[in-house]
């Protein structure tokens, strides 16, 4: 059963999204929070498997909010499910250690989706947020990091980017999973990013994905 936290201000948002999940077979509904400063508070407290975050929340945004609980809980998977696909919005969400972006326009039923692939470790942006990370990132100077890669970290490096899970990869590579773990470890320490989405977004960045 994947455990979720659902923070949104919108109590009929809440309602509806959170009877259609529990009506999962693999999902529960444990917490919801109206406000970013609640969602800290029952994130830490109830650690769920995904949190889904809006981002326009009284008191505290949901930025701020995946910002403080990323601080304290490095390994929680947050997923933001916002209105918004400003610049000024997806960025910083991204940066803050979101592993997820959709948008309240996707069907309910690909909102359940996305938190079983987060659960699993991919990483699912909507169309038009690579859309931007792409546009974005190929604007900015290259710092060659990659370089320090080997091979087989390159190789696994776009497969994370593909959005496979390490166990994907290691059905695919032939090797074991923890290898892969291995791997995955060693590419974040010499890309000097934090989590696989920042990754993903330095592949999309110097157009190691095809």
């Amino acid at each position: 059963m994947i455990d979720v936290l659902f923070a949104d201000d919108h109590e009929m948002v809440r309602i509806g999204v959170s009877a259609y999940l529990s009506a999962q077979p693999d999902i529960e509904v444990v917490a919801e929070a109206d406000d970013g400063g609640d969602a800290v508070e029952k994130a830490l407290e109830l650690k769920p498997d995904v949190i889904l975050m809006d981002l326009v929340m009284k008191e505290m945004d949901g930025i701020e909010a995946t910002r403080q609980i990323m601080a304290q809980w490095p390994e929680a998977k947050i997923i933001i499910v916002t209105s918004f696909l400003d610049d000024e919005k997806v960025y910083p969400a991204l940066e803050a250690g979101a592993t997820s972006y959709m948008l309240k326009t996707s069907k309910a039923s690909e909102i359940a989706e996305a938190i079983r692939a987060t659960h699993q470790g991919q990483s699912i942006l909507e169309p038009e947020v690579t859309g931007k990370i792409m546009n974005r990132m190929r604007e900015k100077p290259s710092d060659d990091l990659h370089d320090q890669l080997t091979d087989r970290e390159m190789e696994i490096l776009k497969h994370v980017a593909q959005g496979k899970t390490n166990q994907e990869i290691a059905d695919e590579l032939y090797i074991a999973l923890k290898t892969v773990k291995v791997h995955v470890s060693n590419i974040l320490g010499k890309l000097e990013v934090q989590d696989r989405t920042q990754a993903v977004i330095y592949a999309f960045k110097h157009d190691l994905v095809e």
